[in-house]
């Protein structure tokens, strides 16, 4: 892959992309099984021809804890109509299993989309979307201080600390910036869910970050291109650069806790409840 994509370098070799990507995008996937996917909606630039659409993406860790790059197609962020084609598409496909656990921001129409289409999977807020909506919402000047304490909630070791460590950010903020505390307040239990999940995943599924630092090499490859993108042109470059950054990731740690999860043992704090298997 060229370093700097010069518009000739991309009509040359667009066709043969877009090629690649429609195949992609109608694989089989019935005989696998996804147990987490993590979904965003990301820009880059140069931005695609319809100013507000960005590049919807699902990435999957199936039952080995491989990640895989499941969908990838342009929509509105925050329409459930375009993640409900997207979520649909998928089960068309063959995912007919509902993954476990969905990991994503919450200003995304994805999760009205997730409940129609995968009605038992449940939410897991992304931490690193919900820490910058919150800090955007205060003063500059005590940023660093609420960040510290907004780290608190997440690196708890319990739900119980967490949960003393969220009414302390609530009880410390709440009166002066009451905007940015209720941003944090009506996800609250959505941003804890990952306690119920084995302490191995809690790194993997508490952040959309396998999509985001994805997509940080995407802008990065893109940047050179000039003018405004074509549909076809700024989904197949994404889609080359994203397989290509594929080849990088790592499985999940912890790799031996997705039996259980399949199995429907209970995880109470990260830790295995072994008087419970469904």
């Amino acid at each position: 892959m060229p370093k700097g994509l010069s518009a000739k370098t991309v009509s040359r070799l667009k066709a043969d992309w877009w090629q690649d990507y429609e195949a992609w995008q109608k694989r089989d996937l019935g005989s696998r099984r996804f147990l987490y996917i993590w979904a965003d909606g990301v820009y880059f630039k140069p931005r695609m021809a319809e100013e507000k659409q960005c590049v919807l993406v699902i990435v999957g860790a199936d039952e080995y804890g491989r990640k895989e790059l499941l969908a990838m197609t342009d929509g509105f962020r925050e329409s459930t109509q375009s993640w409900r084609e997207v979520l649909l598409d998928l089960k068309r496909r063959g995912l007919k299993q509902d993954p476990k656990l969905a990991v994503g921001d919450g200003a995304l129409g994805f999760w009205s989309a997730l409940r129609e289409v995968f009605a038992t999977t449940r939410e897991q807020r992304c931490w690193v979307h919900k820490t910058m909506n919150v800090l955007n919402a205060m003063p500059k000047s005590i940023q660093a201080k609420a960040k510290g304490h907004l780290h608190d909630i997440w690196q708890a070791e319990t739900k119980a600390k967490a949960n003393a460590a969220f009414d302390f950010f609530v009880a410390t903020y709440g009166v002066k910036w009451d905007k940015a505390v209720a941003k944090l307040v009506k996800d609250r239990d959505a941003l804890l869910t990952f306690y119920d999940y084995p302490a191995e995943h809690w790194k993997h599924i508490r952040t959309s970050n396998p999509i985001e630092s994805t997509f940080a090499t995407v802008r990065h490859r893109t940047k050179r291109t000039k003018g405004c993108l074509s549909r076809k042109t700024g989904l197949a470059m994404a889609f080359k650069l994203m397989m290509s950054a594929h080849k990088k990731w790592r499985k999940l740690d912890g790799q031996n806790r997705l039996p259980e999860i399949i199995q429907g043992i209970e995880f109470r704090d990260g830790i295995r409840q072994l008087h419970n298997a469904a």
